[in-house]
């Protein structure tokens, strides 16, 4: 690589990555078109709510430690996920390294965090592609991560 595409070359790429058929294609694009230093694979997921627990009384002394097998099962979903976008990232030839965040307000909120924290130079990104009236009422995550994010973004069309 010459010098000046070095300089061109994003030094930070947080890829959004939630498994679609749409996400797939982004990293493909991405790695088909971009360079990076780091490209971060970013899955952001919704810790599934637990109720509170039964009331007890507990009569045998302190209460019994957390299970460890007792795993949130919207968190192991998204670190497979997560596995799967970083598998394929590599295989793209770019320089993959996982991320997952639990949803911070929103998921186009969440990613924008991230890329700011990690002060990426592009954000990369599919899209649902809807059309017509729909997209009027239902703005993308992707839209609205172009909208509001401030800084450079690789939106991905569906595939036809």
């Amino acid at each position: 690589m010459t010098a000046e595409a070095q300089d061109s070359a994003a030094r930070v790429m947080v890829i959004a990555f939630d498994g679609t058929l749409n996400a797939r294609r982004a990293v493909r694009y991405a790695g088909r078109f971009l360079s990076a230093e780091r490209a971060v694979v970013l899955t952001v997921w919704s810790p599934v709510l637990r109720g509170p627990g039964p009331v007890s009384v507990d009569l045998d002394g302190p209460p019994d430690p957390d299970n460890p097998d007792d795993v949130d099962i919207a968190w192991a979903d998204a670190q497979r996920t997560n596995d799967d976008g970083v598998e394929l990232a590599t295989a793209v030839g770019l320089p993959a390294e996982p991320m997952c965040l639990a949803m911070a307000g929103t998921v186009w909120n969440t990613i924008i965090d991230a890329a700011d924290s990690l002060d990426a130079d592009l954000i990369v990104t599919g899209t649902r592609g809807t059309t017509g009236v729909r997209s009027l009422l239902q703005s993308s995550v992707a839209d609205r991560v172009l909208r509001h994010g401030h800084r450079p973004v690789l939106i991905v069309p569906p595939g036809r």
